[in-house]
């Protein structure tokens, strides 16, 4: 037996000078075809990927970060629809979301691509039977082909779970306009209720005078006074107590715009307009068409069909396909009419489905895949839909509210308030009665101001479970 050649001997055996250009050239050719072919598949799933990329993103506009370029600042006469811009453009949750998307996209591509082509090449370290012709070296070149219909069904597959994750996005993008909406409304009621705190404080100030000067006259009683700084102690609490309720307002409308949660923003200015014509059946019927959390099930369940459908397939073989070619080298046998002829062979081969257990196995698994999607599909509307009409419901009670308080109560309370001030003048009217008739127009005017930015936030909570399209909610400006 031969002992194993040295780089360099190894080196002149295959470039002998015995051996003919073209078989060294055939070789090589070979060689090179394999990684054309594979090169070629590539590229092809590229432009693929590409173009699917396209089409996605034309859909959606994706967010860019900022913060690199200067933190946005907020004017006075900054909109709710200012805020959202800087959320969609900032918010890096909405950032992860949609790079999650564009990961899914990518997998098409690899589901449908064919394997690797596969290249070997065999050098003989010891020759065979000199008699016959001697073999130097051997190339192969091989492509396996998936059964007919398996590439598809996994890019069917990807498809459809690259279409789950996009409307992943569009939830996660819903999520954060809804937290901006919250946290912009309740910092406008804030607003709002400091604003009208303070005016009844000042007026309690007024009233608290008044009594001390009638009590110095002995018009009144020194109770009246008491009761007066008894409501302004009470009426500077609940001020402060609002007033410190900003700064955790403010951390919430920053995070969600991105920005460092101890920046200052302006008070809002006022409520977006909207007309909120639509019925309540008409919201039910956007909610099934067009919920992200429910399309995005939809689309998982069709990711198990073709699941299903590919099992199937795991019953029929896979087909390789290729091209050995052997150097006999160049000390053939002349006395043989075939000597110094090099062999060239076709080869086909197919993988043998023989364990049937496990593609049942397989099979069995994407259908419970699929009945589990299906249940938890029908469980997600049946509690998303239960929300939606809390919230529908919540959006009519505060528009009713909206409309006892502005329309009715609030102007008999400041027709109260007037009428029993004008009876404490003349002496009709108690102290104590007056306070009363004052706190009482305060807290109709704080619900109303609670019911206005209760109706906004129902109005987020419908936008966000629907997607607003079809809805008509908003104003122009919001769309």
């Amino acid at each position: 037996m031969s002992t194993l050649k040295s780089p360099e001997q190894f080196q002149t055996r295959i470039v002998k000078p015995g051996m003919s250009l073209f078989r060294l050239r055939f070789g090589i050719l070979i060689l090179a075809c394999g990684f054309f072919v594979g090169g070629l598949a590539s590229s092809c799933g590229h432009l693929e990927s590409s173009e699917t990329d396209m089409m996605y993103v034309s859909t959606a506009t994706a967010p860019t970060r900022s913060m690199a370029e200067g933190l946005p600042e907020f004017s006075e006469n900054a909109t709710l629809d200012d805020y959202l811009r800087i959320a969609a453009l900032n918010n890096a949750g909405l950032e992860a979301a949609f790079n999650r998307w564009k990961a899914t996209l990518e997998r098409s591509d690899q589901m449908t691509a064919l394997p690797d082509p596969r290249f070997s090449y065999s050098y003989y370290i010891q020759d065979s039977d000199a008699r016959l012709d001697p073999e130097d070296q051997e190339f192969a070149l091989s492509q396996t082909f998936p059964w007919f219909g398996k590439r598809r069904l996994q890019g069917k597959a990807a498809d459809e779970a690259a279409k789950a994750s996009q409307q992943a996005f569009e939830k996660a993008k819903l999520s954060v306009f809804y937290r901006v909406k919250v946290a912009y409304h309740e910092y406008w009621y804030l607003s709002r209720a400091i604003a009208v705190t303070k005016e009844h404080l000042q007026l309690v100030t007024n009233l608290e005078r008044v009594a001390r000067t009638r009590y110095s006259a002995g018009l009144v009683a020194n109770s009246a006074v008491i009761q007066a700084q008894v409501e302004l102690g009470k009426l500077d609490d609940q001020l402060r107590t609002l007033e410190a309720q900003r700064a955790p307002i403010v951390a919430k409308l920053n995070a969600a715009l991105s920005r460092p949660v101890h920046l200052s923003l302006p008070w809002p200015r006022d409520l977006p307009e909207f007309d909120a014509s639509f019925t309540d059946e008409m919201a039910v019927q956007v909610f099934i068409e067009n919920n992200p959390d429910l399309k995005r099930l939809d689309h998982l369940v069709d990711q198990e069909d073709a699941s299903i459908r590919l099992a199937r397939k795991s019953y029929y073989p896979d087909i390789t396909v290729g091209l050995e070619y052997m150097d006999s080298g160049s000390g053939g046998n002349s006395g043989m009419a075939s000597s110094g002829r090099d062999p060239v062979m076709a080869m086909v081969s197919v993988n043998i489905p023989l364990w049937y257990g496990k593609y049942r196995a397989e099979e069995r698994e994407a259908r419970f895949r699929r009945k589990s999607v299906e249940a938890d599909r029908n469980n997600t509307q049946n509690s998303l839909q239960a929300d939606l009409e809390f919230a529908l419901y919540q959006f009519r009670d505060a528009q009713r509210k909206i409309d006892l308080y502005g329309n009715t109560l609030i102007p008999k309370a400041e027709q109260s308030l007037k009428v029993t001030q004008e009876g404490f003048e003349t002496g009709k009217e108690s102290f104590i009665a007056l306070i009363d008739t004052q706190r009482l127009l305060l807290e109709f005017q704080l619900s109303h101001q609670r019911a206005q930015a209760d109706r906004g936030l129902r109005l987020a909570e419908i936008e966000m479970l629907t997607t607003g399209k079809g809805l008509g909610a908003r104003g122009e400006g919001e769309r």
